[in-house]
């Protein structure tokens, strides 16, 4: 009988303790001394869901990694010039094309990149612009010597490779191979087979196109094509109708497409395909163009059955690691009421909500209870003594301010009063300068920031305030605040008016200057919570979305929003609490309408070696 070594042609080993796992251990067997077992490295392969795209389509041109990858032109209504970025969390906005077209070729990197022919009646049903992307804006370049529609690409920005197309309506498919190098075209060799919108991996001198029509797999080494002999493993006869790529000649994984919208994905190791596991959404006529490797890849937009332009995003692992996708999950409901506009603070697992406002109308109509969450359930604190809804606040549980409106004030609305909290009750603290209400705030019991509506903006130190030297601008209702007392922003609101906007303010202590605007024009309403480079806004109020109260969720980065997982249950003037931001927060109460007690709780992407126990000693 043939032991390990003869099977594998490695030793099987002791380790005393287990050894941090790494790709070199994929595949091989240990003995673990401490703990009597004998273990494997195990391949994970799986689709996980990332975040969505703000705006659904197919044909678009793709580029990029699955940590820095972006998404180009497109069909949605009709030809779009959207662009839009991931950073392995979420999509941002990007510059916006010259030339708004579909059926769109990509290549590059996302500070890199080129798009590349297409079709966007009326401006021609095949196009020859070529654009090149600079991660910021994109500018017209060397057009390709012939207009055409449905081609396929890949390469780099300074070495691309474009093969196939068609040039008319009905018009044939076409053999001809077309390089650019830096910003000039040459012809290179024909294919054998006249093809259109297959699967591209590569480089310009070593590309592979899959599918072609036939279920071919075709090598272009420079100069030449070759047959590989290896067909894709899909069902049907009409494969030019791909989902998306990632990967190289050798090594690659094609996703979804022909003969319709499928979920299959196929892996090529160089010399055979097999099959791979599906992906959760059924797709075709993706990224044009690949994007990241065949052990780290990433699918987004498509024709979905329907049809249905998809926003949907999925990333491709195959390593010995573990990945779960970030996402919400339900958490322990209010012991109490469902209120909105009341006073939040803490972190994940230690938060507390206190005061707001309950409808339907309990009695009182402005609860005075605070409950406390340790992570999976709530239970009753304190009462305040003086405040209800729209108050700011900020802190943790168990050392924090709240201040703003107060029920018991004639009428009710603004007040100058701040109570503090020490875990177990409230306390007067140092008044307001000017009576204002809102229900913004961040920092600490002791480097408190509270920016109002009204444009008053003042700094607590635990015993008073201090009116801050500028205000933000413009007069805005709903806004809300992330961060610390020297370095938060400020965004969204309303206006006079009834107007929602998109403008995010950033402060260093001294001033406030114009950050990155919001997805989406919105109040917070409840959404700020983490720090002024990590923060992000869950729950607010949008006209523009549907529902009005938002499920829709993004964060910031110090410079521009992206987006994230969306919430179950849309709502607005509710509570966050954060440790950080983009791993571990919670989002909790709120107007849906009319009032929630539900609490949702977020955990970022996260990746766990992992090894398989095969006996036990």
């Amino acid at each position: 009988m043939a032991d390990y070594t003869d099977i594998y042609g490695k030793r099987v080993k002791v380790f005393d303790p287990e050894p941090t796992l790494n790709s070199s251990y994929e595949g091989q067997v240990w003995y673990d001394s401490t703990t009597g077992t004998l273990k494997s490295a195990v391949a994970i392969e799986a689709f996980t869901s990332g975040s969505n795209l703000s705006t659904g389509r197919f044909s678009s041109a793709g580029a990029g990694s699955q940590t820095a990858s972006l998404i180009a032109g497109g069909y949605s209504t009709a030809g779009t010039d959207l662009t839009e970025e991931y950073n392995g969390s979420g999509w941002s906005t990007g510059g916006t094309l010259n030339q708004a077209r579909y059926y769109i070729g990509g290549a590059g990197t996302q500070t890199s990149a080129l798009a590349m022919s297409g079709r966007n009646p009326p401006a021609g049903w095949a196009l020859a612009n070529t654009e090149e992307y600079n991660g910021t804006a994109w500018t017209n370049t060397t057009a390709s010597p012939t207009a055409l529609n449905q081609v396929t690409t890949t390469g780099t920005q300074t070495a691309a490779l474009l093969w196939g197309g068609v040039a008319s309506p009905g018009g044939s498919k076409q053999t001809t191979t077309f390089e650019l190098n830096s910003e000039s075209w040459t012809a290179g060799g024909a294919l054998p087979v006249g093809l259109k919108v297959a699967g591209a991996f590569g480089t310009q001198t070593a590309a592979m196109s899959a599918g072609n029509g036939d279920g071919s797999t075709l090598y272009y080494n420079g100069s030449t094509w070759s047959d590989q002999s290896a067909t894709v493993p899909y069902s049907g006869s009409d494969y030019w109708n791909y989902g998306g790529t990632s990967g190289t000649q050798t090594a690659g994984i094609l996703m979804g497409g022909g003969p319709g919208a499928v979920t299959t994905t196929a892996k090529w190791d160089g010399s055979t395909w097999s099959s791979n596991p599906a992906m959760a959404v059924a797709r075709l006529t993706g990224p044009m163009g690949p994007i990241g490797t065949s052990t780290a890849g990433l699918i987004a937009s498509g024709n979905a059955p329907g049809p249905v332009y998809t926003t949907a995003t999925e990333e491709f692992n195959s390593s010995i690691n573990t990945f779960t996708a970030a996402a919400w999950s339900s958490g322990g409901n209010l012991s109490t009421i469902g209120r909105y506009s009341g006073a939040n603070a803490g972190t994940k697992n230690a938060a507390l909500y206190a005061g707001g406002y309950a409808h339907p109308v309990p009695s009182p109509s402005y609860p005075n209870s605070t409950e406390e969450y340790n992570g999976s359930s709530w239970s009753s604190g304190g009462n305040l003594s003086n405040l209800g809804q729209g108050t700011g606040s900020a802190g943790l549980q168990t050392a924090c301010w709240a201040t703003g409106r107060s029920p018991n004030s004639s009428p009710t609305g603004p007040t100058v009063t701040t109570e503090e909290y020490d875990g177990s009750s409230w306390s007067g603290g140092g008044n307001l300068n000017t009576s204002q209400g809102g229900t913004s705030g961040c920092g600490t019991l002791t480097a408190g920031s509270y920016a109002r509506g009204g444009q008053d903006h003042e700094n607590y130190n635990g015993t008073a305030w201090t009116a801050a030297t500028d205000s933000p601008s413009p007069t805005r209702g709903g806004a809300k605040q992330a961060g610390t007392q020297t370095a938060n922003i400020y965004f969204g609101g309303e206006i006079p008016g009834g107007t929602y906007i998109n403008t995010t303010l950033e402060w260093d202590g001294s001033s406030w200057t114009t950050g990155g605007n919001l997805l989406i024009n919105s109040a917070g309403y409840g959404g700020g919570i983490g720090t002024q480079t990590a923060a992000m806004q869950a729950q607010g109020y949008s006209p523009a979305t549907s529902p009005s109260r938002m499920t829709q969720v993004s964060a910031y980065d110090g410079s521009s929003w992206s987006t994230r997982p969306s919430l179950s249950t849309g709502r607005s003037d509710g509570g966050n609490s954060s440790a950080s931001p983009n791993t571990d927060c919670i989002t909790f109460s709120g107007a849906v309408p009319p009032v929630t007690t539900a609490t949702e709780e977020f955990t970022g992407a996260t990746e766990t070696a992992t090894a398989s126990t095969l006996t036990t000693s």
